[in-house]
């Protein structure tokens, strides 16, 4: 070997493997960013699911003429194609059902008492205040409910009409119940307001003081 010559071979090794290094170390975060944006790019390929609708529900199975507490109700977030007709959204509390629900139903405008006693009837009905002699009946009664009214026979001197004995009187039958009061029930039983026609107003006003009712099957 000749004296004074620069070993060029070992340093150019040197560099070599330094390079190939380099370009190993700048490959990997440009895969990495490679497979981020494909990520990114799958993602917006994929359909967005809709926002739910928030509707009301019952908290609970509830009978009908309950009035509403919040504990009774809890909101929940529908796909927009189950939200039924009607769906109460908010302000739900305070209000009174109009019949029985199930837990987990949502509440719609129909399951509701309105603000009046006959919103949703049509013309020709009107609100008939009836006093049943047996308080302990009208407690079982929920708006909603239909049922029959009924006279106790009359007295000898109380009606013209001959009446077989012992045998009451059907009044009206099938009408619902608009409102039950919750006053406290004295001597002269208690109150219930049906939604009636006014031939059946006249035909309850008429029927005296001694009135029971039933419950109709399905009501």
């Amino acid at each position: 070997m000749r004296a004074g010559r620069p070993r060029v071979g070992v340093f150019q090794g040197f560099r070599g493997g330094a390079t190939i290094r380099s370009a190993r170390h700048r490959r990997l975060p440009a895969a990495a960013l490679a497979a981020a944006a494909m990520g990114l790019a799958l993602l917006s390929l994929r359909p967005t699911t809709p926002p739910g609708v928030r509707v009301v529900t019952a908290a609970r199975d509830l009978p009908g003429g309950t009035t509403l507490r919040v504990r009774d109700l809890r909101e929940i977030a529908l796909p927009a194609a189950a939200v039924p007709d009607g769906a109460v959204r908010s302000g739900a509390a305070g209000r009174v059902l109009a019949a029985p629900m199930r837990r987990g139903e949502p509440v719609t405008d129909a399951r509701l008492v309105g603000a009046g006693l006959l919103d949703g009837y049509g013309p020709g009905v009107v609100a008939t205040p009836v006093r049943v002699a047996d308080a302990a009946a009208v407690r079982l009664l929920r708006a909603g409910h239909r049922i029959d009214v009924l006279a106790a026979a009359p007295a000898p001197m109380e009606d013209m009409v001959p009446v077989p004995e012992g045998r009451a009187r059907l009044i009206v039958s099938a009408v619902p119940v608009i409102a039950v009061p919750r006053g406290s029930p004295g001597d002269q039983g208690a109150l219930v307001v049906l939604a009636t026609s006014r031939e059946q107003s006249m035909a309850l006003a008429g029927a005296g003081t001694r009135l029971s009712v039933t419950i109709v099957a399905g009501a």
